[in-house]
């Protein structure tokens, strides 16, 4: 394959050969009269939009030479290129000619800048908060205790309107919200909206948080552990595994004064998760009641329903909001690491968090050793309300796999019986488990695992359709995923891989699994629900794009907080999502639908100003779209993608 052939579509500005044929694999087939050069597409941004570009923001290196734009994705790597990113950043400055650099793996050493960088002079929260009493630290508090200084050094507030007061009537971050004027009296005073503070101080809208009292105990070792010490016991004496009997089990098996939270007794998989128990079976089921479950069909009458169920990998809580209003079925918390749950990391803790609207709701926990993931698994059953717990055995980073977790436990077949066992005990709810076909490329090992999960008890598993070593290389098997349902049932499948469309997914249904996990297919376009639901292309206009934006920014000032921190970690993941939605390519502009997963898109001009913005691939026209939504951004602000197939210049 030659370099550079995926640019020479672009250099005639869509003349000469047109159509998907004309372009490279790899390139998604934009109709020839939109299409463009770098060149010209920059200058009609620069044209249309602001006279300066925002400050100092632009990505790259400090003497402002522009990094080479990757070419279009591959199908295949060439030989001796290895997956591995720190081996392909130390050879980057070798390669010859610039064009011809790849970019791919992470930006390890990318700045990592705390949203407290951004605001340095802190009020101390007893004077933020009203009921609060005095400082507790006194003249050795490091924040400031004089609202005037505070005042005078605070920027400028970024818009007229606060998201928290007009949803909770009362802003608790009052003179620190950077939309402080639309809450506060004459005399600096924080408003309150009686009736609205009064309706939403009934039920919280999100849950499983961490409480202060089992965070102590919890970082004083003194949370008891009876069923997971029962368990880990049995297995140390050879003893075959079995349900704890109710009456070797305290009542009390966390501390005194810990939260308990009941939650269904049944170890079935939730019905959102594709199955359902006839109205005959004497267990119970959770999750919502279908016909199903009243009126026994006839087999001629029973249709299959595709769940669509939204990955960790996109878990953080603004976003599964977003995507559970286009359809979203299933919503899982971003992957926790169990041995920071059971420190009582707050941050950690704060990935468990779920919000009203999530109706089947699961958490994801990453560890390699039985003794803490079954310790891990028992403590949540006892204080978060969950549907499900699943088990990581599909994360590829170096970090996890050398620790013996995530796709290493598929190597680990001893230590991952012990895991799977040790949290079936413990857990009041279904145990699932997320693989991938094996750790080698052409070694799957997934055939070969999915009876034996069955048989410990697994409830559900999630296959992703590519091995550790592919990470996103290639295109997922489907092939193998519709073996892996025959080697797995009864037990249901749900697959993973390459959904962008509702053909895709139609395709996917095929091969029997239950449903479908969407990843990467849901950052490119989250409404990708609706669009499977209602079996058709949306072609969605910008102005709807950027209300999607907008409103992701209000469900992240409610969750993050509207004070500088909670601002500038909102803008930090809008900037994450937007180096994956520029990805997207509006439906009216392809030449042949629908585009795929593996397309990346060339440089063209959208039907107006907005969608160009949208297309763009550079960080500092994502970081002009967060400033329509958040205000300026702060003085020597630096954005860096997570991901290098992303880090666009």
């Amino acid at each position: 394959m030659a370099e550079g052939t995926a640019e020479a579509p672009l250099e005639n500005g869509g003349g000469g050969d047109s159509g998907a044929g004309a372009l490279e694999r790899g390139v998604a087939p934009i109709k020839p009269q939109y299409l463009t050069t770098k060149e010209q597409f920059h200058q009609f941004l620069e044209a249309k939009g602001q006279e300066k570009p925002c400050r100092e923001t632009e990505v790259g290196d400090s003497a402002g030479n522009d990094l080479a734009e990757p070419e279009a994705k591959r199908i295949r790597l060439e030989d001796g290129q290895t997956e591995d990113g720190q081996k392909e950043e130390a050879a980057e400055p070798r390669e010859q000619p610039q064009t011809q650099k790849r970019a791919r793996g992470q930006n390890k050493g990318r700045p990592h800048v705390k949203p407290t960088h951004y605001d340095k002079n802190r009020l101390c929260p007893s004077l933020i908060q009203e009921s609060a009493a005095k400082c507790f630290f006194g003249d050795r508090c490091r924040f400031l205790h004089d609202v005037g200084r505070y005042l005078e050094t605070k920027p400028a507030d970024l818009g007229p309107r606060c998201v928290l007061f007009e949803t909770f009537g009362r802003c608790p971050y009052g003179v620190t919200c950077r939309f402080a004027g639309a809450h506060l009296g004459p005399e600096g005073q924080n408003l309150v909206q009686e009736e609205l503070a009064a309706r939403g101080a009934q039920p919280p809208p999100v849950r499983n948080g961490l409480d202060k009292a089992l965070q102590q105990q919890l970082r004083k070792r003194e949370v008891r552990f009876e069923r997971a010490e029962l368990a880990l016991r049995r297995f140390s004496q050879g003893q075959p595994p079995g349900p704890t009997p109710a009456a070797a089990v305290p009542e009390g098996t966390v501390a005194k004064g810990a939260p308990r939270q009941d939650n269904c007794g049944a170890q079935q998989v939730p019905t959102g998760l594709g199955t359902s128990t006839p109205p005959s079976s004497p267990v119970r089921t959770c999750g919502p009641l279908t016909d199903e479950d009243v009126v026994r069909l006839r087999p001629c009458e029973k249709k299959r329903r595709m769940c669509l169920l939204l990955p960790p990998q996109c878990g953080n809580l603004p976003f599964r909001r977003i995507c559970k209003r286009f359809g979203a079925d299933v919503t899982c918390g971003e992957m926790a690491v169990c041995t920071n749950l059971l420190q009582g990391q707050m941050s950690e803790w704060a990935l468990l968090k779920r919000h009203q609207c999530e109706d089947i709701f699961g958490v994801q926990l990453e560890g390699a050793f039985p003794d803490t993931m079954t310790k891990c698994a028992e403590l949540l059953s006892r204080t978060v309300e969950v549907d499900f717990v699943d088990i990581n055995v599909g994360c590829p980073i170096d970090l996890v796999y050398k620790k013996g977790g995530g796709c290493a436990l598929m190597n680990r077949s001893t230590k991952f019986q012990q895991i799977v066992r040790g949290m079936n005990q413990v857990l009041d709810v279904p145990l699932t488990v997320k693989i991938r076909t094996g750790v080698q490329e052409r070694v799957n090992l997934a055939h070969r695992l999915l009876p034996e999960l069955r048989d410990w008890g697994v409830a559900l598993v999630t296959l992703h359709g590519r091995s550790r070593e592919q990470r996103y290389t290639k295109l997922a098997d489907w092939q193998y995923i519709e073996e892996c349902v025959k080697a797995a049932s009864p037990m249901p499948l749900f697959g993973n891989g390459d959904i962008l469309s509702f053909e895709d997914a139609n395709h996917a249904m095929q091969t029997g699994v239950a449903g479908i996990m969407i990843a990467r297919g849901a950052l490119l376009k989250p409404w990708l629900f609706t669009e499977i639901k209602e079996q058709r292309h949306w072609d969605i206009s910008s102005s709807e794009r950027l209300d999607i934006l907008r409103d992701f920014t209000s469900y992240g000032l409610e969750h993050w907080g509207s004070d500088t921190q909670g601002v500038e970690k909102t803008r930090r993941f809008l900037l994450e999502w937007l180096s994956f939605l520029c990805r997207y390519v509006p439906v009216g502009l392809l030449e042949r639908l629908p585009q795929r997963i593996n397309e990346r898109p060339p440089y063209y001009l959208g039907r107006d100003y907005l969608e160009t913005l949208m297309a763009s691939q550079k960080a500092a026209d994502w970081i002009r779209i967060s400033e329509m939504l958040l205000g300026p951004v702060p003085p020597n602000f630096v954005f860096l993608p997570k991901h290098k197939a992303n880090a666009y210049k």
